[in-house]
């Protein structure tokens, strides 16, 4: 499939099939995170692979999980943080989105739909699984099989906004 095609395939899932994922198709999602590119090849990345039903319960109290039996808790590793020196903004959270693409276009080459959500409760996260300050829960990566398959490629048609609207030539304006 060419890249584009894929693009367009992805979708975010809400709505699990109750049906593990296969450990062959989980290994190839997380290496294609794993592969993804971080600023200055610093890797912040620590993903916690959340399967057991009694951790799935401890997901849902900081976010919902729409039926999976996968969620994958994306951290950032924050002990050294490259930080852009003009405003102090950190690459962190750049890479961590990154990574999360890659693991979601992989996921939908083989038919597995995700969501990904920063909407959820860091604290509850940060208890429940034991991580360490230094680490920060940036991101759940909610994996799994379409309850209602997936949406239409074609969707992008309408549902986004022209590339008139949204990309500029030289200057902004």
């Amino acid at each position: 499939m060419r890249f584009l095609d894929l693009a367009k395939a992805r979708c975010t899932t809400r709505g699990f099939l109750d049906k593990d994922i296969g450990k062959a198709d989980l290994e190839y999602i997380l290496a294609a995170g794993r592969v993804a590119p971080t600023a200055c090849n610093q890797q912040p990345q620590r993903i916690i692979v959340v399967q057991k039903p009694e951790n799935i319960i401890k997901i849902q109290k900081a976010y919902q999980t729409f039926g999976s039996r996968c969620i994958l808790i994306v951290c950032q590793d924050k002990s050294h943080p490259l930080i852009r020196p003009f405003d102090g903004k950190c690459s962190g959270d750049l890479d961590i989105g990154i990574v999360c693409d890659h693991m979601m276009l992989a996921a939908r080459e083989v038919n597995i739909g995700s969501v990904m959500v920063g909407l959820f409760d860091p604290n509850i996260i940060r208890e429940e699984f034991h991580i360490p300050v230094y680490m920060e829960p940036t991101a759940l990566l909610i994996l799994g099989y379409p309850g209602k398959g997936f949406l239409s490629p074609d969707r992008h048609n309408t549902e986004r906004k022209s590339l008139e609207q949204t990309v500029m030539y030289e200057m902004y304006g």
